[in-house]
């Protein structure tokens, strides 16, 4: 079914609200029991509570709707995969609560992921909310990118200052190592002061990038896991219209809708605040 804009407009508000009430349920919730997902999974995609539970049926519940009366498919993490995705013109893509990791252990970093995405894998609207601070991102497809509602573009700051943000993927052992490679890196660049954040969710990462500029939050391909769709169609929207980069590793748009699988292992992901820092980071591959 095609989407009109008139359409669009009333799917991204009614994407805003579910975001919104998911996010104030988890701003007044602690978890009472986690537990572990199976499969190859790291600690942080391995753990579920109630309240993600409880997040994601909020969020169906508000956009159940648009489903039949727009001809939607569906692809959320705490559900499994019905392979809507690959016959509706437009599916969506959510994440109730990622970051659950931060989340359980009562530290900032996790936010309500809600995307919708073409079945060629481009994403049309992307919605993040974030319960601690209730920041609201929004972005549609030509319209720009919002922060709390207002009209957003990214700050023009100017030092030599890089600022990586980075999860367990890229700072284990050989930290060392990374370092080095980031600070030549920077030193090219002309920002020779790197600042390595070892951070939170991959939403609030990818936020946390177009807040910092010049920034980069990037994940290499590996065997397996690598982060899901879910954790970065939203996002990789926001960065579309805001004139950011947010692609796969090798500079070619995001594979949103995976044919053989949910995760983003097999090209990995770089989300940079522009495409010189993000040509650069790719060499590092």
């Amino acid at each position: 079914m095609t989407l009109t804009d008139q359409d669009l407009v009333q799917l991204e508000l009614a994407a805003i609200e579910a975001a919104r009430t998911a996010g104030e349920l988890i701003a007044t919730s602690r978890p009472a029991e986690v537990r572990r997902k199976g499969g190859d999974r790291s600690l942080a995609a391995q753990i579920v509570t109630e309240v993600d539970r409880a997040a994601e049926q909020l969020i169906l519940d508000g956009l159940a709707p648009t489903l039949s009366q727009h001809g939607l498919g569906l692809l959320t993490e705490e559900q499994e995969d019905d392979h809507t995705r690959f016959t509706a013109e437009h599916f969506w893509c959510i994440d109730p609560l990622d970051g659950t990791l931060p989340f359980v252990n009562g530290d900032p970093g996790y936010a309500v992921s809600i995307a919708l995405v073409s079945r060629s894998g481009h994403p049309v609207i992307g919605v993040v909310f974030d319960p601690v601070e209730q920041t609201l991102w929004s972005a549609r497809a030509g319209a720009g990118t919002f922060r709390n509602e207002q009209p957003w573009s990214m700050p023009d700051v100017r030092g030599e200052r890089l600022t990586i943000f980075a999860d367990r993927s890229l700072v284990g052992g050989d930290d060392d190592e990374r370092m080095d490679q980031l600070r030549r890196l920077g030193a090219e660049l002309g920002l020779p002061d790197v600042d390595l954040r070892k951070s939170t969710g991959a939403v609030m990462n990818a936020c946390a990038v177009l807040e910092n500029p010049p920034a980069a939050y990037f994940k290499f391909p590996k065997p397996s896991g690598g982060g899901s769709l879910w954790d970065f169609a939203a996002t990789a929207c926001l960065f579309h219209e805001a004139g950011a980069a947010a692609t796969d590793i090798h500079g070619d748009p995001l594979d949103l809708n995976r044919a053989d699988s949910t995760f983003m292992n097999h090209r990995g992901v770089l989300y940079a605040t522009d495409e010189r820092i993000a040509s650069a980071l790719r060499s590092l591959h």
